[in-house]
């Protein structure tokens, strides 16, 4: 959520501090805000409710331009989306603030700074930062000490940015639980909350560690740990394939992203396996000794990320003999649980930087499990970098907010180690595991062909354009598809929608059942098949609107009360990638019919850095 860029330069810098925040849009946002030292030294800011493109006219008719400036686009947490609780947020005309996360104490400071003569204009806890720094730098040698000072009294997660008009060569940086990267360029040097924003200005790129706070000259940055002893924090040089560009010839960032998949789950699948197997070392160094002695697996992760790790417990459980437990973030983080021995903690986050997996994470290191790992589709994330262990997706930028390509190739990794698990523990043959491996190459091209027929699923959509609900059916490992498919729905469409077990119905869904609630089904050839087409009949019976996606095999047949679309036939184990697929599809046309914002949908982020 939310997004920061920062420059600091011998040139204009408003024009790059805006196009960061148009290449952080995907994130997730309301209203946006910069503020600039103009060439004589005067504090400068410009906010907008609404889209970067606001802000951007707006800037463009302002004096607001300058050599050093922060920018940031706003997703409501304290006060509503307005341009008076809108970031930059200044204190005493002289100090800029920008800032991401939740500040848990902000009432309590907000009484003491009033105590002292501070006025609050904004319902945000984020103004609390900028007073509580203007205090503590009457009485501090610097910014930086200021910002350290005030860092210690503030509770909950923080990525934040300091522009004092008294100190204009420099940016103070402090991060807590609230991703931070440093951009190096000659003469200049930047920041943002995602590489993505400032891949236009440099591809050399630092993280910031919890606790860290960093100057930022032209010269370069100092950065110093939550001690304040000063550190190095690595330079890497980035190597995204894939920047957050244009859309082609698509219409939105969704629908291309869907379209990427084949590409994606080959680049996912590429140098993993052999005719053969499994390539252990894909998970990291040690990752053979390690996983040759796991007896459990606990997943964390949210939203669309737990929908695949509830695919991968059928996986684990049936295929390589271990025991698998898939919580939320949010609740595991919240609850007294029991670690069982050799368990692998695993979390799942497309953007690696989910507040609420990487607190579990970090709980989980506490509680003694034996050791992490990360599926994860940003190198160098806050996930990857504290995890023993990191699989990357390579899917390549995602910056639809509801995720398409990030969950199949999340789904080919947890089947890799399913299958590497499964080998390392003599229960998987050679065989299954190179008749898996063969359908797993398969997937990419029978993908493309299910993405060939989309036509069919635009027309079918048509029928959802007055439907207010869904019901969303699976068993077995595809009552996560459904689940998923149900997500997706109601993410970009807003149609209410819920997903069941089919074997469920008995117990409370067939209540809903009537002419006006459409009900999808995912169906491949497996042994549920038989259970699956009398849950069917059982809709069917009650008069309920039947939408079939199945293997051309599984004997259904269109007629007036219900339309069968084919999916390829594949391998038991792979169905869940594919059938995901044309889910996705329903979705998105679905939401083009209702006239929704798909790539950005209301009151949703793509990577949620807060609780």
């Amino acid at each position: 959520m939310c997004g920061i860029v920062g420059a600091v330069a011998q040139r204009n810098v408003a024009e790059i501090l805006v196009e960061g925040l148009k290449r952080l849009e995907y994130r997730g946002y309301d209203s946006a805000g910069i503020a600039v030292l103009d060439a004589h030294g005067e504090l400068q800011r410009v906010r907008r409710l609404g889209k970067v493109q606001e802000l951007d006219d707006a800037v463009a008719a302002s004096a607001a331009n300058g050599p050093i400036g922060i920018a940031h686009t706003r997703w409501a947490t304290h006060g509503e989306p307005s341009e008076i609780n809108a970031h930059p947020h200044i204190s005493n005309g002289t100090l800029a603030v920008v800032h991401n996360g939740i500040i848990e104490n902000h009432n309590e400071l907000r009484e003491r700074l009033r105590g002292k003569g501070y006025n609050f204009t904004s319902q945000t806890d984020t103004e609390v930062i900028v007073h509580l720094v203007h205090h503590e730098l009457k009485t501090a040698n610097s910014l930086r000490e200021a910002v350290q000072k005030a860092a210690t009294q503030l509770e909950g997660a923080y990525g934040t940015v300091v522009l004092d008009k008294n100190d204009p060569d420099r940016l103070v940086v402090a991060r807590s639980g609230s991703p931070l990267v440093i951009g190096y360029g000659i003469g200049e040097m930047f920041l943002a909350s995602d590489q993505l924003a400032l891949l236009p200005v440099t591809r050399r790129f630092s993280y910031l560690e919890e606790g860290d706070v960093a100057e930022l000259t032209r010269g370069g940055v100092e950065i110093f740990d939550i001690n304040g002893a000063p550190v190095q924090r690595e330079v890497i040089e980035s190597d995204v394939e894939h920047d957050a560009g244009g859309k082609g010839n698509f219409r939105h960032f969704m629908e291309k992203e869907i379209f990427e998949q084949p590409v994606a789950l080959q680049q996912t699948l590429d140098q993993r396996v052999s005719t053969s197997g499994v390539n252990i070392d894909a998970f990291g160094e040690g990752s053979e000794t390690l996983l040759s002695k796991v007896e459990h697996v606990q997943i964390c992760a949210c939203g669309t990320s737990y929908n695949s790790g509830m695919v991968a417990r059928y996986w684990l459980e049936a295929i390589a003999g271990v025991t698998c437990n898939v919580e939320i973030a949010s609740e595991f983080r919240y609850r007294k649980s029991v670690v069982r021995p050799n368990s692998l903690f695993v979390t799942l986050s497309q953007s690696g930087e989910t507040a609420d997996t990487l607190a579990a994470l970090r709980l989980a290191k506490d509680m003694g499990y034996m050791s992490s790992l990360a599926v994860c589709n940003v190198p160098g994330s806050s996930l990857v970098r504290e995890s023993d262990l990191a699989f990357m997706t390579k899917a390549g930028v995602e910056i639809g907010v509801a995720s398409s390509k990030a969950f199949t190739t999340q789904l080919v990794a947890l089947l890799l180690l399913t299958l590497g698990i499964g080998r390392l523990q003599n229960k998987i043959t050679a065989e299954r595991e190179a008749e898996v491996i063969s359908e797993l190459k398969a997937v990419p091209a029978k993908v493309e062909q299910l993405l060939r027929g989309s036509k069919a699923i635009e027309a079918l959509a048509a029928d959802f354009a007055d439907k207010q609900h869904a019901l969303f059916l699976g068993r077995g490992d595809q009552y996560p598809i459904a689940m998923e498919g149900a997500l997706k729905l109601k993410e970009i469409s807003y149609i209410h929608a819920e997903a069941y077990a089919a074997g469920e119905l008995k117990h409370g869904p067939l209540a809903l059942i009537d002419a006006e609630m459409p009900v999808i089904v995912v169906a491949p050839n497996n042994e549920l098949l038989e259970k699956l087409h009398s849950n069917v009949e059982e809709v069917r019976a009650r008069g309920g609107l039947m939408y079939v996606f199945a293997d051309k095999d599984a004997q259904f047949v269109s007629d007036d009360t219900m339309q069968v679309l084919d999916v390829p036939h594949c391998d038991d184990l792979v169905a869940p990638i594919l059938y995901t697929v044309p889910l996705q599809l329903l979705s998105y046309h679905v939401a083009l019919i209702k006239g929704t914002d798909v790539d950005q949908p209301r009151n949703l982020a793509k990577a949620v850095t807060v609780e």
